[in-house]
């Protein structure tokens, strides 16, 4: 049966319920996805976001983080809490015949989170050893400098992991404050499919859910990015040249014209071989083993961004190429046949992209957490297969602020 969208009455607060029945295996799935709740709340307390949610993950009080572990995998029980950069989300994965168990534990965890300053105290020496082993990690490193520099003085600005200042001055009373205030019934959007008795779930999740409180359904954050370009360049011990790249992108969610940049943006960068950046940067020149760009609309922000990896003797000369192919670009556009390779791409893969519940259930949900109305992926599919070369070389023509590149680059 089709993904259909439906509200789950908590305490008085209308939750959204997106669900899909699919009893093809006996498994099922919940996710309770909390709005407004991401690493974007962080504000000056950078991972704090990151941080809670593992800290969700380490048990209850009486069970202990070991004890809790056990008991879920006697039963083959999923049950983890993670974060993005805007949401915070719990997720319960069972077969079918131990999905009501799975409640239960998740109502253990909701009522007596093991919040303790042992926890606590492990799971921030985890945390500052994943930091640590990312000091190498050039592609990383690169990444959060581009980020710096396009969101400056923002939270977006801050690694959502954190840095080592940041997480060592993290208390356990920050911690309690971020749950408190973000685990709340008026942020949250439920995702359910599997092998289910919808009815009988809906009453285990309403028994569940009514630990929590109303809360507030609080407001996302919008962040506008850096439109005057700028680079940094980090020195480090390393065999290669790493290039980072943004740029603002005047496209927000819900944009009505958002699938003609899904086309453009593919020809120019996120289509793999055959693209504009792959062509010129490593068919034609040797220069990397790949070049990717592709834009990030999100609710809170958007830009557009890319990557590529090269010979530190080649540095220079990858830099040139990428601007003088997006030039190209925005002042030539494509070609029919780049039109008609993207496409058949987009509208002939467009099977494996809902080939399985998650996958559907996960677009159901961005369609509705964006605002769109629930299909609207297949309206841009018909809107893309009638797309005329004309409308993508003007829509691509009306964006020369992608050209407005900041560099981010770690070298030797």
């Amino acid at each position: 049966m089709a993904t259909t969208l439906d509200y789950l009455d908590v305490n008085g607060v209308k939750i959204p319920l997106i669900y899909e029945k699919d009893n093809r295996l006996p498994l099922a799935s919940a996710q309770i996805v909390f709005r407004n709740s991401g690493s974007i709340m962080d504000n000056n307390q950078s991972g704090l976001a990151k941080l809670s949610a593992k800290m969700m993950n380490e048990g209850t009080l009486k069970r202990g983080s070991t004890g809790f572990a056990s008991a879920l995998d006697a039963k083959a029980i999923h049950l983890s809490v993670s974060t993005g950069s805007e949401t915070l989300v719990m997720e319960v994965g069972a077969l079918s015949e131990h999905f009501s168990e799975g409640f239960g534990f998740l109502n253990e965890l909701l009522v007596e989170p093991n919040l303790s300053d042992e926890s606590l105290k492990k799971v921030k020496t985890q945390v500052l050893g994943s930091i640590k082993r990312k000091e190498n990690d050039f592609d990383y490193t690169a990444n959060v400098q581009l980020k710096a520099l396009l969101y400056e003085g923002t939270s977006l600005a801050n690694p959502s992991v954190g840095t080592e200042k940041s997480i060592s001055a993290l208390e356990l009373k920050d911690v309690k404050t971020f749950l408190k205030e973000h685990l709340v019934l008026n942020r949250a959007i439920i995702v359910l499919g599997g092998d289910i008795d919808l009815d009988k779930v809906k009453k285990e999740l309403t028994t569940t859910l009514s630990q929590l409180p109303k809360g507030e359904e609080g407001t996302l954050p919008t962040f506008e990015i850096r439109s005057k370009p700028t680079e940094i360049t980090l020195k480090r011990e390393t065999e290669q040249a790493y290039l980072y790249f943004g740029a603002p992108y005047n496209i927000k969610v819900g944009d009505t014209e958002e699938y003609k940049g899904r086309v453009a943006t593919f020809i120019l960068g996120a289509g793999g071989f055959g693209s504009r950046l792959m062509e010129e940067i490593r068919v034609k020149r040797g220069l990397a083993y790949s070049a990717y760009a592709r834009p990030n609309v999100a609710r809170s922000h958007s830009f557009f961004f890319g990557y590529l990896q090269t010979k530190l003797e080649s540095l220079d000369e990858a830099r040139t190429t990428t601007n003088e192919v997006m030039k190209t670009f925005v002042e030539k556009g494509v070609t029919q046949e780049e039109l008609d390779h993207a496409k058949k791409f987009l509208l002939g893969s467009e099977p494996l992209r809902v080939e399985t519940l998650s996958q559907r259930l996960s677009r159901t949900f961005m369609e509705y957490y964006k605002g769109e109305e629930l299909g609207s992926s297949k309206e841009d599919l018909a809107k893309i297969e009638s797309l005329t070369l004309a409308e993508v070389n003007a829509f691509i023509k009306e964006h020369k602020e992608i050209l407005d590149l900041t560099y981010s680059i770690v070298t030797k």
